[in-house]
């Protein structure tokens, strides 16, 4: 068993068999092309999401984020974080408060997620300004297993 299925295992249990968005997510864009895997890690209850192979991409090792504009810019695509800040909001059964960067585009969205269909999916919501102005993006999750305890 590998060490983040370990820990999407363990705060799984901890949070009443509630799956949780720590693991690897497969980027999937409206038209079904798979796109990118992220992995999403937790650290003090913060859920940070770091890109980790860009597809469909020759270049995608060597791509740099040129648009963006804080300590990340020039940075190279892989292993860059690209959610930061979401923290569980209990209450609503979903993670929020974070921020999303398209490294295309170099701009930072807010950010709210909830893990879904048994921790095989996740809802990830990016917006600007307020929830209601944004789109939610369906990722799926690489290895289905580690979401169950």
């Amino acid at each position: 068993m590998s060490a983040s299925t370990i820990v999407a295992t363990a705060a799984a249990a901890a949070a009443g068999d509630v799956p949780t968005p720590v693991g690897v997510w497969r980027i999937v864009d409206d038209s079904g092309d798979s796109k990118a895997l992220i992995t999403i890690t937790e650290n003090d209850g913060e859920y940070v999401g770091s890109l980790t192979k860009s597809l469909g991409r020759r270049d995608a090792l060597e791509r740099r984020c040129t648009q963006c504009s804080d300590g990340r810019k020039g940075r190279k695509l892989q292993g860059l974080e690209i959610i930061r800040g979401l923290r569980r909001d209990a209450q609503r059964d979903e993670y929020t408060g974070g921020k999303i960067l398209d490294p295309e585009s170099g701009i930072e969205y807010g950010c709210n997620v909830k893990v879904v269909d048994g921790g095989k999916k996740l809802e990830v919501r990016g917006y600007f300004g307020i929830s209601l102005l944004g789109r939610t993006q369906t990722w799926i999750r690489e290895n289905p297993s580690a979401a169950s305890p």
